[in-house]
Order: structure tokens, then C-alpha cells, then sequence
């Protein structure tokens, strides 16, 4: 098989796992090891596992290496320094003296199936320590939980594993050469780590901004990019050529790049290289599993799956405890790192190469990590209902919370709830406010709350979409609920619980797109709004008026333009003060109807009717203290309130028709 034939296969391979496992909301992370699994020497043989691959897919880890150096921000790191510096050092530390105790253990009490050297067992050790920040930054993402505590805290120790890497990736490789004397091998392997590190930050500090100063200048992408390439790719060959690691060089090239102004445009256009290529990376691990070695050793393999898991969960959770963390977040942050991280393949890939590990127990520790993996979004989904079973006070905790938010909206009626209180939901509640209408908003960031609260917002600390702090936050007595962030999985969950428990209320969801605007309108909200649009009809507005449109043309293009994406601003209730309306403003209107006993379209259905060959529609329907929405079957009641939407003469027709 030639090199295009190879490309090829990891290409169409990549792309169906890709799709099928993000039809199955998991991390595509998951879908390239799968697909590793299958097309490999040991699945299908579609690609063999050769050495122009492998070189390819440590490109890969270049890469990511250098979007790590982009995060590292020393104030950040500064304000992080205890969970850091303290909770994720030791957990690296401890991890890695486990595994050391663990081998000799194992090589002591079972010399028949392990013979580990001490230098496997740190190498190992290392693997152990790592976890999946692809796989945890998402699942804290789309649960909302960056901001929670558990959330900074897990956020920590995986900064510092990512940390971590750079000085075992040194390690391992002075470790393989058996010298005599370790201590001078790892000094001149620190030694020259050290005097690499010193030309890039020095000389480099100094050089970075004034070379990208003059790049920009010549206002050209593709030499940007060019020059992008050029110095990730150029400090990875420089500390290989002094005997380190590649991943190295690219870390300090993108810690350096990190304190210019230019670091978030080349996050954006590294992003593809990397994300490609170390899904190339990822695919080539899942190559080096030999299914048949492990089933014929799937005892040993389920083993190596559970031990580390829940070694690596009792370290983290006793060593937050010893941290001062709850019992509950402990328990959490535990539950999120015990799987197998990318960088533990990196590690294990390492060690692989340089004989430290028997290639039999290479592979059953291989398939072990791809299932701590491909079981971690499982675990993490469930960890709320697993900390209520192990932690007496985690139950005390959360009731406390709802107590705190139902004691603030006990006497609030017709109030507004917000969820989320970032810098939307915070604008909202003052325009809400200076209209004299009360609202409560729920959070999930710990500081936030607790300043808004001091400012005197009406703001408690509550996940929105659970059912239980909705219905602390008064639901059954709010006007309305509206949904400030763009979160598409937990807008879904809030829409149903407000279906369950208030079917009626009228809920306003923010997006970022218009994507899934018809899945939320399905799932119940009132209305959607895209921030894209918006930012989009103000951008044109602006642009109109300054080329000269009249201001009152350019209104009501802009509200002609929401008509066509928002329900509920087609027309609006007319009053003598619209009467001077110019002959262009907008003729849809709102229109109330009350039926009487005598009214014609009493006890007949909606369709019966026929509105819409007058050009009308129904709005809505309000029958006592409920709104109904049209429903072509709904038989209609005397005293029924029916709002028509139309011309003036169209909603004068329907009204005639209505009532005759």
C-alpha cells in the first residue's frame, strides 16, 4: 500500500467514526481510537502501521503541545497557584510513586506475569497520571460546571498534568539508556533541557513580538501562517537536535507567543492543523491494539481497566479532601480524572519505543486505557447520582441551596426567571428592573453570585436546569423565563422540565446561531434569538444610516427582517398614537377578539373558520387564565379571547366573520 492509499483509508475511516460517534454525542477523541481499532494491522489491515505515519501523528502532539503553551498565562497561573502548584503537583507525585510501589508489588508477588523495572513503573507511573482534558473540558462545558467548584478544581490538576508532561517527557527517554550512573544522565539531559530553554525564552522574548510586528505588516495570510508554521515547527527541531523531545520546543513557541497580541488569531489558525493531525495521532494508538492478544488476556485487561481507575479516583478524591475540598467535590473531581488521558499515549507510546515495557503488556495496558476512555463521558453523566450515594452531606448541600433560593422568591409573583447571570442575563435584569418588574436569576459561578448578591441583585447559586431550583425559583408563579447563555443540550433540558412543571410559560431562549432554532421551538420556547442575527441587523442598520437611508426606513426594514425569523413580534397592538404612521411603516397588526354567547364561531373548530383565505392567522388564544396556541382541531368557547394577526381591513374581515 503506497502513501496516497494509506492516506486515503485513515481519511474516510476518520471521517464515518467522527460522524458516527458525534451522532452518538461522545468525543470524537473516542471515534479516532475506534477507528485505529478497526482499520489497523490487527482489525481489518485497511493501513499498516508504518513509520511515515507515525511521524505524521507526532506532528500531532507538536501541535497540542503548542496550543497548551498558547493557554499559559503566568497571572492566570498565579491566581491558580494553590489547586496548581498544590493539588496537581501531588497528584502527579503520588500517582507516580503508587505506580512505583505497585510495580515492584506486582514483580515481587507475581513474577510470572510482570517483570517491571523501576524505570516502566515511573514511565507508567507518568501514563497513569495523566487524564483527558479533550474529553473532560467538554463534558464541564456542556454541563455547565467550569465555574463550579469542582469544576476550577479539576480545570487545575489538568493545567498541571498538561505542565507535567514537558519534564517526563525528558525523563522517561534518560531513564531508557541504563547508565550506570542515572544521576549524571538526568543532569546533563536537565542540564541541556535548561540551556535550550534559556536561548528560546530569552533570546526568543525578544525577538517574538518585533518578527510578528514585521510579518503582519505585510498584511498577508498566507505569510502569516507560513510564519506560523515555520516557528512551532522550528523550536521542535531545535530541542530535538539537542536531544529532547519535539513536543518541548513546541510548548516554549507557544508560550511565547502566548504574552503577543497576535495569540488568539494563531489559536485559530493552528487550530486545524492540529486538530487533524492528532487525529491521525489518535488513530495510530488505536493501530497498536491487537484485539486477539486481548481477548485471549481479557481477565488482565479488565483488571488493568478497573485497578487504575479506582486507584487513580481514591488518590484524587483523598487528596482534594486533604485540600479542604467537601466530601461531595472531592468525590467529583475524582470521578472526572480517573480515566486515561492523551498524554498518558503519548507517554506509553514512548516507553514503547524505547523497550522499557514487555510489547505483550504494552498492549493489555493499551486496551485498558482505550476503555477508561471510551467509559469516562458514561461515568461523568452519572456522577451527580454516584456523590448522592457516597456523600451523606451532598444532599444537606443541595437542599440547603433550594432553601436559599425558595426563601428569596417566597413572596415574588409574576417575576422573570434568568438563567445564567454572565453579562446578558445581567443587562437583562437592569432593563427589568427599571421597568419595575421583579426577577430572580440563577448561576453557577460561586463568585459572581456572592458579588451580585452583595450589589443587591436578586441572584442565588442554582443550576437552572435542574427541576428542583426551577421550581425553588417559583415557576408556578413566574411570567416568564428566559435562558441568557448558548447552550443549546442544557436549554433542552430547562425546556422540558418548564413543559412538566408549567407548560404555559412563555420561555426566551438565547443561541448563537439560528442551527437549531426549530429543535427549541419544538422542544417549547416561545422565542429563539440569535445573537448572529442580531449582531448582523445592527451591523446593517448602522451601515444604512450612514449611507444615507432614513432613519425611520431603516426601523422598519430592521423590524420587517425579526418578523420574518421571530413569532412573536409579527404585529403589534395598534393604538391612536400610531394613527400618523407613515404610509411605509408596517401595516401587520394585533387584534383582540372576544367571543359572545351569540358568536358565530362559537362551538366550531379553528379550521371550520377558514381565516386564512382572508389572510389572517391566529396569534393566540386565551381562554380564562390560560393561552392556548392555534390548534386547527380546538373548538372554540364563548368568552374565549382571540388575538388575529394582520392588515387592518384582513383583521376587520376576520373580526366580522368571528362575531357575526
Amino acid at each position: 500500500m503506497n502513501a496516497l492509499d494509506t492516506t486515503l483509508s485513515l481519511l474516510a475511516a476518520a471521517v464515518l467514526g467522527v460522524v458516527a460517534f458525534r451522532m452518538l454525542q461522545l468525543p470524537p477523541i473516542l471515534g479516532y481510537l475506534v477507528v485505529g481499532v478497526v482499520i489497523g494491522p490487527f482489525g481489518l489491515g485497511f493501513a499498516e502501521d508504518s513509520a511515515v505515519t507515525h511521524e505524521m501523528a507526532e506532528f500531532g502532539v507538536v501541535f497540542l503541545m503548542f496550543s497548551i503553551g498558547l493557554e499559559f498565562s503566568l497571572p492566570k497561573l498565579m491566581a491558580m497557584r494553590k489547586q496548581v502548584f498544590g493539588l496537581g503537583m501531588a497528584q502527579v507525585l503520588v500517582t507516580i510513586l503508587a505506580s512505583l510501589c505497585s510495580g515492584w508489588l506486582a514483580s515481587y508477588c507475581l513474577p510470572r506475569f510482570f517483570q517491571i523495572g523501576w524505570e516502566a513503573a515511573f514511565a507508567l507511573g507518568g501514563a497513569l497520571a495523566m487524564s483527558s482534558t479533550a474529553i473532560v473540558s467538554k463534558m464541564l462545558t456542556e454541563r455547565l460546571e467550569l465555574e463550579s467548584l469542582h469544576g476550577r478544581q479539576i480545570i487545575s490538576i489538568l493545567l498541571f498534568q498538561d505542565l507535567a508532561v514537558v519534564p517526563l517527557l525528558i525523563l522517561v527517554p534518560a531513564l531508557a539508556t541504563h547508565s550506570d550512573n542515572i544521576v549524571t544522565t538526568l543532569l546533563w539531559a536537565g542540564g541541556k533541557a535548561v540551556l535550550v530553554l534559556v536561548l528560546l525564552l530569552v533570546a526568543g522574548q525578544r525577538m517574538m513580538r518585533s518578527w510578528f510586528k514585521l510579518v503582519v505588516k505585510r498584511r498577508s495570510q498566507e505569510l502569516f501562517m507560513l510564519n506560523l508554521l515555520l516557528i512551532t515547527l522550528g523550536a521542535a527541531w531545535l530541542t530535538e537536535k539537542a536531544g529532547l523531545s519535539m513536543a518541548l520546543g513546541a510548548f516554549v513557541a507557544g508560550m511565547l507567543i502566548s504574552e503577543t497580541e497576535y495569540r488568539h488569531q494563531v489559536e485559530e489558525d493552528i487550530k486545524p492543523f492540529r486538530d487533524v493531525l492528532l487525529g491521525l495521532f489518535f488513530i495510530t494508538i488505536g493501530m497498536l491494539l491487537n484485539l486477539k492478544l486481548v481477548a485471549q488476556n481479557i481477565w488482565m485487561v479488565l483488571f488493568l481497566f478497573i485497578g487504575p481507575m479506582l486507584l487513580k479516583l481514591v488518590l484524587i478524591a483523598g487528596l482534594a479532601r486533604l485540600f479542604g475540598s467537601s466530601t461531595s467535590v472531592a468525590l467529583r473531581t475524582g470521578l472526572a480524572l480517573a480515566q486515561a488521558g492523551e498524554f498518558g499515549f503519548v507517554l506509553l507510546n514512548q516507553a514503547g519505543a524505547l523497550n522499557l515495557i514487555d510489547p505483550q503488556l504494552l498492549q493489555l495496558i493499551l486496551a485498558s486505557m482505550v476503555l477508561s476512555m471510551l467509559t469516562s463521558p458514561f461515568i461523568l453523566a452519572k456522577s451527580d447520582a454516584i456523590v448522592m450515594k457516597f456523600s451523606a452531606n451532598e444532599w444537606m448541600m443541595q437542599s440547603l441551596a433550594l432553601t436559599q433560593i425558595a426563601a428569596r422568591t417566597m413572596s415574588t409573583r409574576k417575576h422573570v426567571i434568568i438563567a445564567g447571570f454572565g453579562r446578558s442575563g445581567q443587562n437583562l435584569a437592569r432593563l427589568l428592573s427599571e421597568e419595575k418588574i421583579d426577577y430572580h436569576a440563577l448561576d453557577l459561578d460561586p463568585d459572581r453570585v456572592l458579588e451580585a448578591q452583595t450589589a443587591g441583585a436578586n441572584v442565588s447559586y442554582g443550576d437552572a436546569a435542574r427541576k428542583e431550583s426551577l421550581v425553588a425559583a417559583g415557576i408556578h408563579r413566574a411570567a416568564a423565563l428566559v435562558i441568557t447563555y448558548t447552550s443549546t443540550a442544557s436549554a433542552l433540558k430547562i425546556l422540558h422540565f418548564v413543559h412538566e412543571l408549567q407548560p404555559d410559560l412563555p420561555v426566551i431562549v438565547r443561541s448563537h446561531d439560528d442551527v437549531d432554532l426549530e429543535k427549541l421551538r419544538e422542544a417549547g420556547a416561545t422565542e429563539v434569538v440569535p445573537e448572529l442575527m442580531e449582531g448582523s441587523l445592527m451591523l446593517a442598520s448602522h451601515a444604512l444610516v450612514l449611507l444615507g437611508v432614513p432613519l425611520r426606513r431603516v426601523v422598519h426594514r430592521v423590524q420587517a427582517a425579526r418578523d420574518e425569523r421571530y413569532e412573536s413580534l409579527r404585529g403589534f397592538f395598534h393604538g391612536a398614537s400610531d394613527a400618523a404612521d407613515s404610509p411605509d411603516a408596517m401595516q401587520i397588526r394585533l387584534h383582540s377578539v372576544t367571543l359572545s354567547e351569540r358568536a358565530s364561531a362559537v362551538g366550531k373548530r379553528i379550521a371550520e373558520l377558514a381565516l386564512a383565505e382572508l389572510e389572517v392567522d391566529i396569534h393566540t388564544i386565551r381562554r380564562g387564565k390560560a393561552r392556548h396556541e392555534a390548534d386547527d382541531t380546538l373548538v372554540l368557547q364563548s368568552g374565549d379571547v382571540i388575538v388575529v394577526r394582520g392588515t387592518s381591513e384582513a383583521v376587520a374581515r376576520a373580526e366580522l366573520r368571528l362575531l357575526k
